[in-house]
């Protein structure tokens, strides 16, 4: 009698006085991008990903392949995003950050809206795991390091400015042809053809005729 009742408690679905809560399938989505000239790697790219949602008992809602040349191209991405923000998917599968983000600060700008979304996201290669505490944890870290790629930027640009500077280049807007009205009216007057006008005082030759058809009016 006891051994039936014991067997009875291990197939109830209540843990100590609870209901036991079902475990969550997740959605997840595949992210395969390659170079142009290497695009036989697609294939590789989402058999691992495919193998590794099977490991971790997720149903693959969604597939993107890409192929671009650019570091700058990623439109077939807007879809997994896209299937985030109305939640079709619960995690994003990549082979390599490199395939998903254009730069840190690009990667860190997906991630974490992926983040307030709820939406996890694996990166194989480098074994980051954002379902995970660990994960969230590294996430932290992809902070710090955009701010430093960002400061880094304004330095060069501050430096190129400092030895424009240095070197004796006007920095701003150029100087706009109007400066030269009087000149352009005098030497005019003085009997110059509009074309040496323009060449000497190196400006376009529809400069000198609109300074000139103002005097006009």
């Amino acid at each position: 009698m006891s051994a039936k009742r014991a067997s009875e408690k291990a197939k109830s679905p209540r843990v100590f006085g609870q209901a036991r809560k079902p475990t969550k399938v997740f959605r997840a989505g595949l992210y395969a991008r390659v170079s142009t000239n290497d695009q036989q790697t697609i294939p590789l790219q989402i058999r691992a990903l495919s193998e590794y949602s099977v490991r971790r008992g997720w149903t693959i809602a969604l597939q993107v392949k890409e192929v671009g040349s650019g570091a700058s191209e990623r439109q077939l991405r807007e879809r997994l995003l896209e299937a985030a923000r109305r939640r079709e998917i619960d995690v994003v599968l990549v082979w390599r950050l490199d395939r998903w983000g254009r730069s840190v600060a690009d990667l860190l700008a997906t991630l974490q809206e992926l983040q307030h979304l709820g939406v996890g996201f694996v990166s194989l290669t480098e074994a980051l795991d954002l379902t995970t505490p660990a994960g969230r944890a590294m996430a932290a870290l992809l902070a710090v390091f955009a701010e430093f790629e960002r400061e880094i930027l304004r330095e060069r640009v501050r430096a190129g400015l400092a030895h424009a500077r240095q070197s004796g280049k006007k920095l701003g807007r150029p100087i706009t042809a109007e400066l030269h009205t009087d000149q352009v009216r005098k030497l005019y007057r003085a009997g110059i053809s509009k074309a040496e006008i323009a060449r000497r005082l190196e400006i376009g030759r529809t400069s000198v005729r609109r300074i000139l058809a103002m005097s006009k009016m």
